[in-house]
């Protein structure tokens, strides 16, 4: 099928895949420019040397998830993630306050360790990847700051704002997401050599 004859396809299927074909090709050009973007890369080099400059020894390779031969950073993710998003399953359910509160405060407690993990795996990317994982840690800041502000508002009585700054704190995981997907997958880092 050219072109042509797909613009006026009026098939069941022919909208949204046009309109998620428009999104991905659009999605993707971003990334794209992102990747060829240099101003950012004096920063980006000396915080990489600076990274790679401190004293973990052994602890590096577990950080970086040597002795499972693929990068522990996804995995531990799943923490802050998965509380988030269970927090917000059950805002919509009510009488579940305490339960939502503790989840926030958890999903927090899982960040550190995480981001540990993801700043020692970005040290030693290639600057193309470097770039999107720098913009993929700045949207985890975003949604850390979220997620904190949630955290404040619930613990003050106010759910309905711990649930507005938590919605804001989703997206950013969302773009956050798909940013370190596109570094894990698209630009094919992943698995490291067994030690």
């Amino acid at each position: 099928m050219n072109s042509h004859s797909r613009t006026f396809d009026t098939s069941p299927t022919a909208g949204p895949t046009t309109v998620l074909d428009a999104a991905s090709a659009c999605w993707l050009k971003s990334l794209d420019r992102l990747e060829r973007t240099t101003v950012a890369d004096p920063a980006i080099g000396a915080l990489q040397r600076a990274i790679r400059s401190l004293p973990l020894g052994t602890v590096r390779d577990l950080l970086r998830g040597r002795p499972l031969g693929h990068p522990v950073h996804p995995v531990l993710v799943q923490v802050p993630i998965g509380c988030w998003l269970s927090a917000s399953v059950l805002d919509v359910v009510p009488g579940t306050h305490h339960a939502t509160t503790t989840l926030t405060a958890v999903g927090l407690a899982g960040v550190g360790p995480a981001a540990v993990a993801g700043w020692v795996d970005w040290a030693d990317l290639p600057p193309e990847q470097a770039r999107v994982g720098l913009v993929h840690a700045a949207s985890n800041f975003a949604a850390v700051g979220c997620y904190a502000a949630s955290l404040v508002a619930r613990l003050r009585g106010r759910p309905a704002k711990g649930r507005l700054w938590a919605l804001g704190g989703m997206a950013a995981v969302a773009v956050s997401g798909a940013l370190g997907g596109h570094v894990a997958y698209r630009q094919s880092v992943g698995a490291h050599p067994a030690a």
